[in-house]
């Protein structure tokens, strides 16, 4: 609807956890490399929290979908992902038959599992392929699925594991591991990290990386003002930056404002009804902008370039629009 009005080939803050935007933050860097490591290195159990929308899923699509490089040279990696781990033990066990292609048999008898499972994942380890049992939403997951996962992540050869399992959830899911009677499977985490929302800085990255991924010219669609404040309302949340941009370039257009104000954004935050967080505010008090932007993208976060990316552009804007009363 937008697109033709700030020359963008496509919608580039849909919901959907596209790979081909991730832009890899510190945060979001330091859990790719603990899940290519993880992974490549057959660590056992892996754990990745953050709040909701701070691009987990996508980080996994990532994986999932480009493998893993490990020591340095990229390899193939057969992952089984579970996105809804509200399941039963039953309904689990078929899961991961279905998941690593095992017989019928296996379906139905949680020993006939455990044998072709191990058998199939000793094959894959001999044909130097990584394997991971991905579990995302994994905060949700019910005590005896949680004992089904420490007893997977046993699985083993003489020297490493051979189901890496990876959990993936909410701050929730690190509650649930200071549990005692998850003490075992606490003890099995071998990596550990954690997203963080993003700061004033690389929200600005992350704008501009998307909007140049769609084919626009970031600093013709978002004024200095209206990024800040998208960052306020949003309080540095993937998914909440999305919404209000998205949000914004429809009412933008609707206005026919070419670049949009801070004003768009406000509203949308109302309509929204998302207030910034304590201590996050309306203007750029540490200069972080103009240092992203003067360093010509030194200090932005960079994109992986693997998932189709480059390093964002910096924005050079130029004044906002001034409207006569």
């Amino acid at each position: 609807m937008y697109e033709q009005f700030y020359g963008l080939a496509e919608r580039p803050f849909d919901l959907t956890p596209n790979p081909r935007y991730l832009l890899l933050t510190p945060s979001h860097r330091e859990a790719l490399a603990n899940l290519d490591y993880g992974i490549a290195s057959r660590k056992g159990l892996i754990v990745v929290t953050g709040d909701a929308g701070t691009g987990k899923t996508t980080l996994l699509r990532r994986v999932m979908g480009k493998g893993i490089s490990g020591t340095g040279r990229p390899r193939s990696v057969h992952t089984v992902y579970l996105a809804n781990p509200t399941l039963d033990r039953r309904e689990f066990v078929e899961y991961l038959a279905r998941g690593f292609g095992l017989s019928p048999d296996a379906h139905a008898s949680k020993a006939r599992l455990l044998v072709e499972l191990e058998q199939t994942l000793a094959g894959l380890r001999r044909a130097d392929t990584s394997v991971a049992l991905i579990i995302d939403e994994a905060q949700s997951l019910p005590y005896e699925l949680l004992e089904e996962v420490r007893l997977l992540a046993n699985i083993e050869s003489d020297t490493d594991k051979l189901l890496p399992v990876v959990l993936v959830g909410q701050p929730e899911l690190a509650d649930r591991l200071n549990e005692s009677a998850l003490r075992q499977l606490k003890q099995r985490v071998a990596l550990r990290c954690r997203l963080e929302p993003l700061e004033l800085h690389h929200t600005a990255a992350y704008i501009a990386h998307r909007l140049t991924l769609a084919g626009g010219e970031p600093a013709s669609v978002f004024s200095r003002e209206a990024v800040i404040a998208i960052h306020a309302r949003s309080r540095g949340i993937p998914r909440s930056i999305n919404v209000v941009c998205d949000n914004a370039l429809l009412t933008g257009f609707a206005l026919e404002r070419r670049p949009i104000g801070s004003d768009v954004v406000e509203e949308v935050g109302d309509d929204f009804d998302l207030g910034p967080a304590m201590g996050i505010g309306r203007d750029d008090p540490t200069g972080a902008l103009a240092r992203t932007f003067r360093a010509g993208g030194e200090e932005r976060a960079e994109s992986d370039q693997a998932a189709g990316g480059g390093a964002a552009r910096p924005l050079r804007w130029r004044e906002p629009e001034r409207r006569t009363p």
